[in-house]
């Protein structure tokens, strides 16, 4: 089914099953951000029950460059990656990161590709430490930010989201700082970046990490800011979304302050989910997605901010970022899944 592939940071999901029935199960590789995000624990929580349920053992290489970990899955060099749904939307076009690969090619990538489900990768935010001279969006001209890794969709939508709140570019403006997710923390605390603009959590795994080197400031994006036709746009756009939520709801770590102008956070969110192959086998596509669905109890519980993803969401596309001009639909497997356990398919999703 898969390739096997050295990664520098490799995790066997559900290590604790006995050898006998793991020489039983197929393998499969998959690809993932940072271990302690969204995509990292979605993905993890799905090898610890497909493991359990015997239906394959994963092994997930986290810390990885989503851009790339897509292009492997169209490629057949890893069976399931994280993918915000920009990166689709780029890939079919043949543009960004995928130029390289041209219009033609690009569009045959994004062809043999589908969805098992989705959820919400996180709300950009822009944080700094309380030692740090960036005391708001106002003040980050001339500043190092840290905002993702090379080539990745977070650094797409980190720029997007710094040039809608502060009109400020990447190399002319700020300087951006881009290292791989597995380096996000020791980034944020050795100190050479004076800010941070990166998808989070409520509460935000890297956050509750870093704070252990000081206290640090989050802020909202500023209201009219927020409310401005060129962020409306944006978060029509393949992948995007919003947040627009209660400040009490934005709960972070103990000395981690959240900021915003009243009592609402604000800003733009990205979504996306688990893709896989067309060609994955419909059986195992199936058993996969149920796997989730039968556990979706279990894995919200692992961590704080999982119950506010929006996992096991399907109904509303504006939710799950399907449809529209993000060209992938689900795989006929996983429809199989969510729809034997009560739920509606979008027919526009539908492959």
């Amino acid at each position: 089914m898969s390739k096997k592939f050295s990664l520098p940071v490799m995790l066997v999901a559900a290590a604790s099953m006995v050898a006998s029935t793991a020489s039983a199960q197929m393998n499969l590789s998959a690809e993932t951000a940072n271990a302690s995000g969204v995509p990292g624990n979605t993905v993890l929580a799905l090898g610890e029950f497909a493991t359990q349920a015997g239906i394959a053992n994963i092994q997930v290489a986290t810390g990885q460059t989503l851009t790339n970990s897509l292009q492997n899955v169209a490629e057949g060099n890893t069976d399931i990656a994280a993918a915000p749904f920009i990166l689709p939307f780029l890939l079919g076009r043949g543009v960004g990161p995928y130029a390289s690969l041209g219009k033609e090619k690009g569009a045959d990538y994004a062809d043999r590709l589908a969805v098992l489900y989705t959820y919400r990768f996180g709300v950009f935010t822009m944080s700094a430490y309380n030692s740090s001279s960036v005391k708001g969006w106002d003040s980050l001209e001339g500043k190092t930010i840290y905002n993702g890794p090379p080539r990745g969709a977070a650094l797409t939508n980190a720029r997007g989201v710094v040039k809608i709140a502060t009109g400020l570019d990447d190399g002319s403006g700020y300087k951006g700082l881009q290292v791989n997710w597995d380096q996000a923390i020791k980034t944020m605390t050795d100190g050479s970046a004076d800010a941070f603009v990166l998808p989070s959590s409520f509460p935000d795994g890297r956050h509750t990490a870093a704070v252990a080197a000081g206290g640090i400031t989050m802020w909202s994006m500023p209201k009219d800011k927020f409310e401005s036709d060129a962020a409306k746009k944006y978060m029509k756009a393949p992948g995007s979304g919003t947040v627009n939520i209660p400040l009490s709801e934005a709960t972070q770590a103990e000395g981690v302050k959240v900021v915003s102008e009243d009592d609402r956070f604000r800003g733009v969110a990205t979504v996306g989910g688990e893709v896989v192959r067309k060609s994955m086998d419909e059986e195992l596509a199936y058993q996969l997605t149920k796997a989730m669905l039968d556990n979706l109890d279990a894995i919200k519980a692992k961590t704080p901010f999982l119950p506010n993803v929006a996992l096991g969401e399907i109904a509303d596309t504006a939710t799950t970022g399907m449809c529209g001009a993000m060209p992938l639909k689900y795989h006929p497997g996983a429809v199989r899944a969510w729809e034997e356990a009560g739920y509606t398919v979008p027919d526009c999703a539908r492959p």
